[in-house]
C-alpha cells in the first residue's frame, strides 16, 4: 500500500539526487492508479519527479514536466506490457512518449496537449 494511492507511494516518484521532492500531481496519480487497477499488474516508476539541477544533470528536457510533479516515465518490460500500457494512455492521457523500455506519460498543462512522440535510440 503506498502513501500516494493504493499502489504508489512517494519514495517511487522522489528525485534521485536526494532534494525532497517527492509528490506528484494529484491527476497523474488519479490515472496512473486507474491504469494499475485495469491492467491488474505492476505499473513501475522509472523517472517521477525531479528537480531542476537533477533534471538538467540527466540531460532532461528544460521545459520537463519532471520538473513540475507532472510526469512519469513507466518500465515497459515486455511487447505485450507496452500495447496494454499504451491502449490506457492514449485515453486518459494528452501526453504519451514512447521509449525503447519506457513510456512517458504526464499531465503539464503548461505544454503542448494532444501530443505523442518517440524517443531515438532511448
Amino acid at each position: 500500500m503506498g502513501d500516494l494511492s493504493k499502489h504508489f507511494s512517494k519514495q517511487e516518484f522522489a528525485c534521485p539526487c536526494g532534494c525532497g521532492f517527492d509528490t506528484p500531481a494529484r491527476g497523474l496519480i488519479i490515472r496512473l492508479e486507474l491504469i494499475r487497477e485495469i491492467l491488474s499488474s505492476p505499473v513501475v516508476i522509472t523517472s517521477g519527479c525531479r528537480c531542476a539541477s537533477y533534471n538538467k544533470k540527466i540531460g532532461g528536457a528544460p521545459n520537463s514536466a519532471h520538473t513540475r510533479g507532472c510526469a512519469a516515465d513507466i518500465h515497459t518490460p515486455d511487447s505485450e506490457f507496452r500495447w496494454k500500457f499504451l491502449q490506457l494512455a492514449f485515453i486518459l492521457f494528452k501526453r504519451v512518449g514512447i521509449g525503447k523500455d519506457f513510456i512517458h506519460v504526464d499531465t503539464d498543462n503548461l505544454l503542448p496537449q494532444e501530443v505523442a512522440w518517440t524517443y531515438g535510440g532511448r
